[in-house]
């Protein structure tokens, strides 16, 4: 299995153009935010140019995450040929982050397309084997729901992937019982943690069994360390992560933060079995978005993204309790988050 990282937006924008500008046959697409805002990586353009070439080109936007996507852009697109369906459901997006070409290539993280995000450290992973099926698999049943029609697409729903021993693979969160079994890996990942557990995550705010599996892990003598960004995109969120940072800490976790945005999704554990996605340590990754992610445990993966983790904790600041102290807000967001905390 081939593969390759990308560290910020902008490279994996790149990495992502180039991998559609050499597609002979297919691009399928599945993003949370697609916006025409980007004239350096002109996403629709080359899309568009794809379609009027006679390409299957097939796109997924979630209307919540894409409301600054122009209706020039659509109507450009689909006048060209491109498929554009949006997913629209009450208390329910898809945040995954999904590009494949030619049924061959597959692009899998956190990155999303709108200029705000260029300059913001991401993770991307681009991939090549037979993982590339089961992502295909994860695009086709957001399509179906979407009303998609095009049964080539479809098709890929009814079929079965298979792994050889499953040291890579895919999660995905859609129906209830996908969930469960994304929360199961967690738990079963985190209790059979030996050494070490390192969460990289723009927002945090996580559930009580995560916390709970974190503080069991840690009682076992398991370092954990939490890299967050110092600051976040989102105000309300970085007093969120501020009040679950305090909490992590007096439980005896390490917190990093970054001066840079960064949004990468990750996990290590052990230095043996790693994780890149789109899903975010709160509630509404876990319990109501659709996500993806790949898990891994082959050692060249392993070991490239533990690199660019240690890249990221060398730029940081460990968080302080003492230089960060609760401000009066967070005095009145305590007990919202704690009731908010028992209903999930």
């Amino acid at each position: 299995m081939r593969y390759k990282f990308y560290t910020t937006s902008e490279k994996a924008w790149d990495g992502m153009l180039r991998a559609i500008s050499g597609a002979q046959h297919s691009i399928y697409c599945e993003m949370y935010i697609f916006v025409d805002n980007t004239p350096d990586h002109g996403f629709f353009d080359m899309l568009a140019q794809k379609a009027h070439e006679g390409l299957r080109v097939r796109v997924i936007i979630d209307a919540l995450g894409s409301t600054d996507l122009q209706p020039s852009a659509i109507e450009r697109a689909r006048k060209a040929g491109v498929e554009l369906l949006f997913f629209s459901y009450w208390l329910k997006h898809t945040h995954k982050k999904i590009l494949v070409v030619d049924e061959k290539i597959a692009f899998v993280g956190g990155v999303n397309i709108h200029k705000l995000f260029k300059k913001w450290n991401d993770l991307q992973v681009r991939m090549k084997g037979p993982i590339v099926k089961s992502i295909i698999r994860s695009f086709a049943r957001t399509y179906q729901m979407c009303g998609g029609t095009d049964p080539r697409v479809l098709a890929w729903n009814s079929k079965k992937t298979k792994f050889n021993k499953a040291r890579l693979w895919i999660l995905e969160h859609w129906q209830p019982e996908s969930r469960r079994t994304v929360k199961k890996y967690y738990k079963h990942a985190l209790r059979n943690a030996n050494k070490n557990i390192t969460i990289v995550t723009p927002y945090f705010a996580p559930q009580r069994w995560l916390i709970g599996a974190l503080h069991q892990a840690m009682l076992r003598g398991v370092a954990v360390h939490i890299l967050l960004p110092e600051y976040t995109d989102l105000w309300h969120m970085n007093r969120v992560n501020y009040f679950y940072m305090h909490r992590l800490r007096a439980l005896g976790a390490v917190i990093y933060l970054s001066p840079e945005m960064n949004h990468a999704k990750a996990m290590l554990i052990d230095d043996i079995e790693g994780m890149v996605g789109s899903q975010n340590i709160d509630p509404l990754s876990f319990q109501y978005n659709v996500e993806a992610g790949v898990f891994f445990r082959e050692e060249a993966m392993v070991k490239t993204l533990k690199g660019i983790i240690e890249a990221w904790k060398s730029k940081s600041i460990i968080f302080d309790p003492l230089t960060k102290k609760p401000e009066w807000f967070d005095y009145a967001l305590s007990p919202i988050i704690r009731i908010f905390q028992r209903l999930t």
